[in-house]
């Protein structure tokens, strides 16, 4: 028999209030709204979240606005008016969680710092996710993910063997920098909540995030002191049995063979005994190694690859597009795409929840809000007669 919490979630219970917008605030939000806490979405009356209008856009609302903004209520509130300021301070009396993304500094001239809401609420765990942190010499700099990971050393050793940087095609400074840091630490400071009685205050910095992925790579440059460039390590591009491949149409296969007995698997299946001690070739025998696998690779077509490999463990995989992505049959049975329904926007996809939790599992409970969509029922709920909700909305306070 399921319990109470294993219907609603393992969060079920917790309010987020979140003052953020565009990727990184809303994503981590959206991922405690999966797990079954209450997001309360606040939104600028009249423009809300930047990425409704962001193109294309499935009727009226931005299709990416909507891939991360489901499971939410939204509250349209001008925080620059008093009025807007007392009844955030109404929300957060009743919060868990604060979670803001805007330039350090905002909120405090907002009257809405961590010093004043601790106050309001002894309890709050507030977190400030932004690029640079809430210090330092960058502290008011402006930046995006390209500039994060340029700062952070991962664009100078991404890219291809003639040393040109890559853009990676997901954001992740913004996601694995900003919002999944801001996830792990929001939690945490719950659990010592739970010890202790007292919230606290989280610095989350977009650069931090993405500097903390070099742990690996900074490891051996603390030992060899040397700089990684792009083609020039084993997970970049640097050794033949670790790299991508083009195919006889043009496509690409990713070759992952970094274990011996994978590179056997390999070697024999293609019929390359020769190369079985040639693995980790670098410099000029790594590019001789690599020009070979190359003239096979080019000898068949990504799908005669995929049906080549197909009961070959050597790691070995088609790089993909989203249509394959999204129609491969692994993805399906894991279900990680999910269909809802929207009331002005139809039938949309979502990817699910990432992770498979067996009582307390992820789940999409409703769709996207408009916006403002939500502003009378937690007015309402904050004890606001409707004679009252009508003159906030006259006087533009919502």
């Amino acid at each position: 028999m399921s319990s109470a919490i294993e219907i609603n979630g393992a969060l079920a219970g917790l309010t987020v209030v979140d003052l953020s917008r565009l990727l990184p605030g809303p994503y981590c939000s959206m991922m405690l709204a999966d797990l079954g806490a209450d997001v309360i979405k606040v939104e600028e009356p009249g423009r809300g979240d930047y990425l409704r209008d962001f193109p294309p856009k499935a009727n009226k609302e931005g299709a990416m606005y909507l891939a991360i903004n489901r499971n939410k209520k939204s509250l349209t509130l001008n925080l620059k008016t008093e009025q807007g300021r007392e009844i955030l301070f109404e929300l957060v009396r009743k919060a868990d969680v604060l979670l803001e993304g805007y330039r350090p500094g905002v909120m405090k001239k907002l009257g809405l710092g961590y010093s004043v809401l601790e106050e309001v609420n002894p309890r709050l765990v507030y977190c400030s996710i932004s690029g640079y942190g809430q210090d330092g010499p960058l502290e008011q700099r402006a930046g995006h993910d390209i500039n994060y990971l340029a700062l952070a050393g991962i664009l100078g050793f991404t890219g291809t063997g003639e040393g040109v940087p890559s853009i990676p095609g997901i954001q992740v400074a913004d996601v694995g920098g900003g919002a999944m840091p801001a996830v792990i630490s929001i939690l945490a400071a719950l659990m010592a909540r739970g010890k202790t009685g007292e919230g606290q205050y989280i610095d989350v910095a977009m650069l931090d995030g993405a500097v903390s992925w070099l742990n690996m790579f900074a490891g051996k440059y603390f030992v060899d002191g040397e700089n990684p460039v792009p083609g020039s390590t084993m997970l970049n591009g640097g050794i033949p049995c670790y790299n991508v491949y083009r195919t006889k149409d043009r496509r690409y296969m990713a070759l992952g063979a970094l274990e011996p007995r994978f590179w056997t698997a390999f070697c024999h299946a293609v019929e390359r005994q020769d190369l079985l001690d040639r693995q980790f070739d670098i410099g000029a025998r790594g590019h001789e190694v690599f020009n070979q696998l190359e003239d096979i690779f080019v000898g068949k077509t990504m799908d005669e690859w995929v049906e080549f490999f197909k009961d070959i463990d050597c790691c070995c995989e088609p790089v993909n597009n989203f249509t394959e992505v999204f129609e491969h049959p692994h993805v399906k049975h894991r279900n990680l795409i999910s269909e809802m329904d929207h009331p002005t926007e139809g039938k949309i996809r979502q990817i699910a929840f990432p992770a498979k939790l067996s009582k307390t599992p992820g789940t999409i409970r409703s769709a996207p809000p408009a916006l403002g969509q939500h502003t009378e029922e937690v007015l309402a709920g904050l004890g606001y007669t409707n004679e009252e909700i009508k003159k906030l909305a006259q006087n533009k306070i919502t």
